[in-house]
């Protein structure tokens, strides 16, 4: 092959490594894409999906979605969702930190027949860095979000970032 024909190939090959966020690339990674996705463009103006958070409840109590219901992620017990979400056609968005653990969540669900079911990308904090409201415990907005551990919570560009929720008074 040419020279000058190799030039842009490497180059295009580049734009695509280094194009990708590090979100892209940890969801990549750890993620099947098992659970169809939901950008967080899509979800922003939607009032009729449930929410259901799959992170662990002291993250959940630093911040969450309006209205969103905690699962839980090594707590998650399917028959509290059922209790909650009757209806199997019901649109559901799981969402976590990243999206890893929402789409164990999301494969749970569509295992016991929900049909309707969906992963957000990026999960809280893509919301987060998009600049999107998040509620503390007592339903306040806040600008913290949990950032689960230092090497994930790079991930997190926007809010005020926090490793222990024990440090939180809301």
């Amino acid at each position: 092959m040419k020279r000058y024909l190799l030039f842009p190939i490497f180059i295009l090959v580049c734009l695509n490594l280094y194009g990708q966020s590090k979100i892209d690339k940890a969801l990549k990674r750890w993620n099947k894409e098992s659970v169809p996705y939901i950008e967080v463009e899509e979800l922003k103006n939607n009032t009729s999906a449930v929410l259901l958070d799959a992170r662990k409840r002291e993250e959940f109590e630093v911040s969450h979605f309006k209205d969103a219901i905690w699962v839980g992620h090594n707590d998650f017990q399917m028959d509290q969702v059922t209790e909650k979400i009757a209806n199997k056609d019901q649109e559901i968005v799981v969402y976590c930190s990243i999206g890893v653990r929402s789409e164990n969540i999301g494969e749970k669900l569509m295992k016991a027949g929900y049909t309707n079911v969906r992963n957000l990308y990026g999960g809280i904090f893509q919301w987060k860095n998009n600049g999107l409201p998040v509620f503390d415990k007592n339903g306040m907005e806040t600008q913290k979000v949990h950032a689960f551990n230092k090497q994930w919570g790079k991930l997190l560009k926007k809010g005020e970032k926090v490793y222990n929720a024990a440090t939180v008074s809301n």
